[in-house]
């Protein structure tokens, strides 16, 4: 699987999590599980809440 597949499908799965539970933290803790430095966590959450956001002013 290539690292953009890799990252869509996580960051398609962190955003499930976020729509049934919209904490931050709780996010930050799934991308911990994933294996992903803070960084990269950190980026996903921002992804992931931008996301959101869209989806919910629809």
């Amino acid at each position: 699987m290539k690292s953009d597949e890799k990252r869509s499908h996580r960051l398609n799965y962190l955003l499930k999590c976020y729509l049934i539970n919209p904490q931050e933290i709780e996010l930050y803790k799934r991308a911990k599980q994933m294996g992903v430095s803070d960084f990269t966590a950190k980026d996903y959450i921002r992804t992931v809440i931008i996301q959101a956001q869209k989806i919910y002013s629809k």
